[in-house]
């Protein structure tokens, strides 16, 4: 029996499924997932489900009972241990064969493992899963705990802001010298770094981390020579594309499994979606991996199109979002380009109400809305346009976003 088959668990997978349905495809559909859940979405896992704010329904994409509706088969706690493009089959660890018609790859990423000692201790987590979240929960909802996150990435910062709100300690080390200054540069990694400070986490960078301490569980980490007590340690030094499927099936791999604007890879009828996709940008002219959220949520669809046959592109400009403390923003740009592009500010600062454009050669490469609401859609319209910009308009708030984005 052959049909669509999709490996994965998150967002791009559960998304790609549904739309199938949704388009019109009245074959068989099966989901691969190592999981013992059903897709579901990670950007609550450190914010509002970490937080006790949020429940399962903000997290698992659709229940078991909308699936059995929809004549989708969601095998869950099962992993596909090999894929043959020639036959067209993938083999499962549980000794079966599934054959398919199009088969898509949202094996997503794993947490990239810290290689120190005593980071394999009870009491170490890092955070990817489902389960991982609701650990990490359990030991921070009533608060008075030590938490030590090691790296100030999106997850630790994330992390961070939620237990200190739940009535925690936190340290956070990192080795560079600013806080997200990979993804934001640093100006505006030192926003962040003033908030965190504001409320109360203990931020360290340029540091040097040596080792976790403990003997039946983590009590410390070590840093500089010196002991940094802990109840419980969080590692976030960045996650690893689970290409490892698409290696073995000899499917063209490099940082990601390579896929055209379309998510097709080099091998016949398979695509990739999701954090796992190294994907030709038709805007960009160039590949781009994302992690970000949105990225599964419009990849899956895309992905699930083509495998109708019907013409689509992965063409979204990469947008993210984030909630700490009292700090929402949304981001959306080609980090790329970002890197090095001059920084224009629209707002104020100190009030963490602005937003800032990252411009390269007048063009607008990239926005970031900081408590300011509704002009995404306009940061999103320049940054596609390529249009070039006057920076002494982005920067005056008199001047319409609307008006700049050609709108």
């Amino acid at each position: 029996m052959a049909g669509m088959v999709i490996i994965g668990g998150g967002l791009a997978a559960g998304g790609a499924a549904e739309t199938l349905r949704s388009e019109g495809y009245e074959g068989d559909i099966t989901v691969i997932a190592d999981e013992a859940h059903s897709p579901y979405q990670r950007p609550p896992l450190s914010k509002g489900f970490l937080k006790g704010e949020e429940g399962l329904d903000a997290v698992i994409l659709h229940s078991d009972d909308w699936y059995r509706e929809q004549h989708i088969d969601v095998r869950t706690g099962l992993a596909a241990t090999a894929v043959h493009p020639d036959a067209h089959t993938v083999d499962l660890a549980d000794g079966t064969t599934l054959g398919y018609d199009k088969l898509l790859l949202a094996t997503g990423s794993s947490p990239r493992v810290l290689p120190i000692p005593g980071h394999d201790l009870p009491g170490v987590h890092m955070l990817r899963r489902l389960d991982d979240s609701e650990a990490l929960k359990a030991q921070l909802s009533g608060g008075g705990r030590k938490l030590v996150l090691i790296g100030s990435g999106w997850i630790g910062m994330e992390v961070a802001a939620t237990a200190r709100q739940l009535g925690n300690e936190v340290v956070i080390l990192e080795r560079d010298p600013v806080p997200l200054a990979v993804a934001l540069g640093d100006e505006m990694g030192n926003v962040f770094r003033r908030l965190h400070e504001e409320n109360g986490v203990d931020l360290r960078t340029s540091v040097n981390v040596e080792r976790i301490e403990g003997a039946d569980r983590a009590t410390g980490v070590v840093v500089d020579g010196e002991t940094v007590p802990a109840d419980l340690v969080l590692i976030g030094v960045g996650a690893i594309p689970n290409t490892k499927l698409a290696e073995d099936a000899g499917i063209d791999v490099d940082h990601g499994i390579l896929t055209d604007p379309s998510l097709r890879t080099s091998a016949a009828d398979v695509l990739a979606a999701g954090d796992v996709a190294n994907a030709m940008h038709p805007v960009l002219g160039q590949r781009l991996r994302s992690e970000h959220w949105a990225n599964a949520l419009n990849g899956g669809p895309v992905a699930a199109k083509v495998m109708l046959g019907q013409d689509a592109e992965h063409d979204m400009i990469p947008y993210f979002y984030t909630d700490q403390f009292d700090l929402g923003m949304e981001l959306s740009g080609f980090p790329p380009l970002m890197n090095g592009a001059e920084l224009v500010i629209r707002g104020d600062l100190n009030t963490r109400e602005f937003i800032a454009f990252w411009v390269q050669g007048a063009r607008v490469v990239g926005g970031m809305n900081v408590n300011i609401w509704d002009v995404n859609e306009a940061i999103q319209k320049l940054v596609r346009s390529g249009a070039g910009v006057d920076p002494r308009a982005l920067a005056d708030p008199s001047v319409d976003l609307d008006g700049l984005a050609g709108a």
